[in-house]
């Protein structure tokens, strides 16, 4: 008996970390496993052993009534909040998102509606194979690869309700647009070329995103976000919504505002017990990571993208929307202030849950891997070399430190980096390989220059195009509206640092407060607190706007009326930077 409810656990293990579900429900993983000596190795099972167990069988006849794994008997409801594991039992905020939820999937496995999905695939790769090779799509190259475009759109938009991981999706949506791109080009020769051209750019964005995500991932491993979140003492209701806030605002200038926000809501679960108090805090979270993100290079995958490609430079982004992202903040903060879940909580602390202590030299590799992270724009006006061989380098010198401070402690494996590779957002970096790609097929084809060609003509205002690109990002991901937009407008028509990019940048990184979904920052808030949809749109959207139209019109204001946003003695004492 004691062999099968071990061998069970170690069944429901593996599989919670191999099944792809959509990202909502990756957020929960598994509760502590009742491991002991006893327990058999997973490795000493043989194939035979794992099919006599009969596995998927019993899911299913527990589909039909209940799961002994759930604290809930109704199959729809989702399991409880578990925490993340680690090896001993607990997991850090940060764990890959690929750990799921093997109650969830027990209680809601469905083999009918999965036998119909595997056919519904195999039936549009069967239609696209055999209509890949028809005239009609060489003969109407822009309308094949826009209604691919739009078809894979929609799988990304509508990922939880198809239960399709995006990042598939995305690369699906990539290959197809660049094989119709082949057929449609006048060479197969040309189009290699424009491929091994967007190629080039896409490489630089996604090296950078795995360097910046691994020295975040190392820094965490180590407990060293505890330096900043230890300091967060103050327990009033008000006080502490203004300190989260902007804690949070300057934390996601140098992280990314993913990270940022698991990190402050992790925080946010060992002060504030679960109340309509914490979810409006775990709010402020999402619009503080997205308004901090926005007015670095290296705080928002769609600035570090205008970065990068040279639409935007670290001094002048800094100078132009610090001040605009703060109003950003700062307008829904005064908001919520006034409102009665602040006011009426009586609550003003809770006793702090027991927490990991700080690894050893944690405070060291904290020192060196955010060095690491701001030196990137700094080494980039020094050298003249791109952001991701800067990154890169940070990398490198943390890999080595690590290496050597852990050097013959066995038990420290998790705290160097080979671990921590194994546990970034791997999927994360796929789904914007597949996106950009995807841009750069049509930017390729010419479709995008039409679609630049026809706002023009019908919204000649730039500041009503960038508006509305910020609101579409509320709904639509902010990284193909930004890629798309850099496709549709180069440096030719709008130079570096003009009014437009800038205020792209603004947009797209501050529109996504304005829904839940609207941004990664907010769908992890999602996960990790259960948030519904609706509660966020009634709670949280009006100020989420209120904050992006108060942002947009401080920016505008400073533009016309030739305001210094940054004093120039502030700037003149940033050194390395006026060209980078």
């Amino acid at each position: 008996m004691a062999f099968s409810s071990h061998l069970l656990s170690s069944q429901t293990f593996f599989k919670a970390h191999n099944l792809g579900l959509p990202l909502r429900q990756r957020q929960s993983v598994l509760p502590p496993l009742p491991l002991t000596s006893a327990t058999p190795s997973l490795k000493k099972l043989s194939s035979r052993q794992w099919r006599d167990v009969g596995f998927i069988a019993r899911v299913e006849e527990k589909a039909k009534t209940s799961s002994p794994f759930s604290p809930d008997p109704d199959p729809g409801t989702e399991p409880p909040d578990y925490e993340l594991l680690d090896e001993s039992g607990n997991c850090d905020p940060l764990c890959s998102v690929d750990d799921v939820s093997s109650q969830y999937f027990e209680a809601n496995y469905q083999p009918k509606t999965d036998l119909f999905k595997a056919l519904v695939v195999f039936g549009l790769a069967f239609a696209g194979t055999a209509a890949i090779n028809h005239s009609w799509v060489a003969a109407n190259q822009n309308v094949a690869m826009v209604l691919v475009f739009v078809l894979g759109y929609a799988g990304i938009i509508f990922e939880e309700s198809l239960a399709f991981n995006k990042s598939g999706v995305g690369l699906l949506m990539a290959v197809c647009l660049w094989v119709i791109r082949s057929i449609g080009a006048p060479s197969t020769e040309i189009a290699v070329t424009e491929l091994t051209r967007a190629n080039a750019e896409v490489s630089e964005i996604v090296y950078f995103l795995l360097g910046a995500m691994t020295i975040v991932e190392i820094v965490d491993a180590h407990q060293g976000f505890k330096l900043v979140t230890d300091n967060i003492t103050t327990r009033n209701p008000r006080t502490l919504l203004w300190v989260i806030g902007f804690v949070t605002f300057f934390l996601s200038s140098v992280l990314d505002n993913l990270t940022s926000t698991i990190v402050m809501v992790s925080l946010l679960r060992k002060l504030v017990p679960p109340s309509e108090y914490r979810k409006l805090l775990g709010a402020v979270i999402v619009i503080a990571a997205n308004a901090g993100g926005a007015w670095t290079p290296i705080g928002d995958v769609t600035t570090t993208m205008l970065w990068i490609h040279g639409q935007i430079s670290t001094l002048n982004i800094m100078k132009g929307l610090f001040v605009p992202s703060v109003i950003s903040l700062a307008v829904p903060l005064s908001l919520m202030s006034l409102t009665s879940e602040v006011n009426g909580s009586s609550q003003k602390s809770s006793s702090l849950l027991a927490s990991e202590q700080m690894a050893p030299r944690g405070q060291l590799v904290f020192g060196v891997g955010l060095g690491a992270l701001v030196f990137v724009p700094v080494f980039k006006a020094l050298t003249g070399l791109p952001p991701y061989i800067g990154i890169l380098l940070g990398l490198g010198v943390l890999w080595i430190l690590t290496d050597a401070i852990h050097y013959g402690e066995s038990g420290r494996q998790k705290l160097k980096v080979p671990q921590a590779l194994s546990r970034i957002d791997t999927q994360g970096v796929l789904f914007f390989l597949g996106i950009l790609l995807s841009v750069g097929s049509l930017e390729a084809a010419g479709v995008l220059r039409e679609l630049a060609n026809y706002l023009d003509q019908h919204i000649p205002n730039i500041e009503l195009i960038a508006s509305a690109i910020g609101v579409a990002s509320a709904v639509i991901d902010n990284v193909p509206l930004v890629a798309a937009t850099m496709g549709m407008y180069d440096l030719t028509s709008f130079p570096q640092d003009s009014e437009f990019w800038q205020l792209i940048a603004f947009c797209a990184g501050t529109g996504g407060s304005m829904l839940i979904i609207g941004s990664a920052a907010g769908v992890a808030f999602m996960g990790m607190e259960k948030i519904d949809f609706f509660w966020y749109l009634r709670k949280v959207s009006g100020f989420a706007f209120a904050g992006y139209a108060a942002g947009i019109i401080t920016y505008l204001a400073a533009q016309n009326l030739h305001l210094p946003v940054l004093p120039d003695s502030v700037v003149a004492q940033i050194p390395f930077l006026s060209g980078s």
